[in-house]
């Protein structure tokens, strides 16, 4: 008997499609970088993603701080809206989503000094991961909390997947 870990079971592209259709989610093109650098990076079997914000159709649909400007649950929407870019990233960068699994999201969260709950911010990201990706969709992370973040956004994740071949 081996202590190996093994790899959570794949869904299919069609199952992947469904869960989305039955999230009522559309992924949207990837976002184009705001600045001098490329949004994912395959590095072996790994893809990085750059940091992504709340994008919906081609714009801002957040700023401000938790805390001031949002509370807990309308930030955690805006972390389920950063996880749906992610996920646009990933799909452009792998071909698909049913060959991948995510290992780490690094959460950044946009909030007055004496807000404390970034683990439950970035929930929203994390949550979405595991509806849409199944056992694939958990990860590790960190969720700290930020004085500002680049154009005012209530949150910027990045994240780490793997491609994994069955």
């Amino acid at each position: 008997m081996s202590d190996a870990p093994t790899k959570p079971d794949a869904a299919s592209a069609d199952e992947i499609d469904q869960r989305l259709a039955e999230l009522g989610i559309e992924l949207p093109p990837p976002a184009p970088p705001a600045a001098n650098y490329v949004p994912t990076v395959v590095a072996g079997n790994l893809i990085f993603v750059a940091g992504q914000v709340p994008v919906a159709a081609g714009k801002l649909a957040y700023r401000g701080k938790v805390g001031r400007d949002y509370d807990l649950e309308q930030a955690q929407q805006a972390a389920r809206l950063v996880g749906i870019n992610i996920l646009a990233q990933v799909r452009a960068a792998a071909g698909g989503l049913a060959r991948v699994r995510c290992v780490k999201l690094g959460g950044f969260v946009n909030c007055v000094d004496d807000f404390d709950q970034q683990p439950a911010v970035i929930n929203g990201c994390s949550d979405l991961l595991v509806e849409v990706l199944g056992e694939r969709g958990k990860h590790a992370r960190f969720a700290v909390g930020a004085n500002v973040l680049p154009f005012d956004v209530p949150v910027e994740i990045d994240a780490i997947f793997e491609i994994v071949d069955d």
